[in-house]
């Protein structure tokens, strides 16, 4: 068995990345160096008072050390691992993008005063676990070793369809949509791509290569409903 820092050197980088953060700031607000109240997304600081790193931070707490806390922290493990080593292996960029698009569309369902809430780290998590259970949906798992289920049902037994929304909203521009219409409307930008190469992260294909034409041709050509795959034979 391999020791806690072999473990997480072996972790993806951006799955690291924000499993990290996420912890940190539980840590840094557990010692009172920063308040919750600090970082967590009001609007009427947002803009009047230009407090706009709220639009971030808000995403890194998970709440307090607690048995829940620990629950989202495995979910990023468990099922963010799952998806950037599986679907989205060699897609680094294209991975970050699907965060940073769940999270614009949470911020933007926040703003309906009925979705508001100061922290929406929870439901990106929740909106992981809904990515990942269309992309395994026949897996087999456990819901806190009491029910068995399909991983297809595992988020529909656990969140409210408000949180679920920015997930198949994903899912459905960048799988559903382009399985019918041949057109993806939410391709991850190049600065993203590009940004991402420069910082050294993981691995990906750009896209316009032969290498990203043949996998995408591929993709589209076999997979349906029941998840995709972007491995090639190599």
């Amino acid at each position: 068995m391999s020791s806690p820092g072999e473990w997480y050197n072996s972790l993806p980088p951006i799955t690291k990345g924000y499993g990290t953060l996420c912890l940190l700031t539980t840590v840094i607000c557990k010692l009172g160096v920063v308040q919750p109240v600090h970082i967590a997304l009001f609007y009427e600081r947002v803009f009047p008072r230009l407090e706009v790193w709220r639009l971030i931070t808000n995403f890194f707490f998970l709440g307090p050390f607690s048995f829940n806390f620990g629950i989202r922290l495995l979910m990023i493990a468990r099922y963010g691992v799952n998806l950037e080593k599986g679907p989205f292996d060699r897609r680094t960029a294209d991975f970050l993008w699907m965060l940073i698009f769940g999270a614009l569309s949470l911020l933007a369902f926040s703003l309906i005063p009925p979705l508001w809430t100061p922290f929406l780290g929870i439901s990106l998590v929740f909106m992981l676990l809904y990515v990942w259970s269309r992309e395994f949906p026949d897996l087999q798992v456990n819901l806190y070793g009491l029910v068995a289920l399909k991983a297809f049902y595992l988020p529909w037994a656990m969140l409210a369809l408000d949180v679920i929304f920015a997930g198949h909203l994903y899912y459905f521009l960048t799988v559903l949509r382009p399985l019918s219409t041949g057109q993806n409307l939410l391709k991850t930008p190049l600065w993203l791509h590009r940004l991402v190469a420069r910082w050294g992260l993981g691995a990906q294909v750009y896209p316009g290569t032969r290498r990203a034409s043949v996998a995408e041709g591929a993709a589209s050509a076999g997979r349906a409903f029941s998840g995709r795959s972007y491995r090639l034979n190599r």
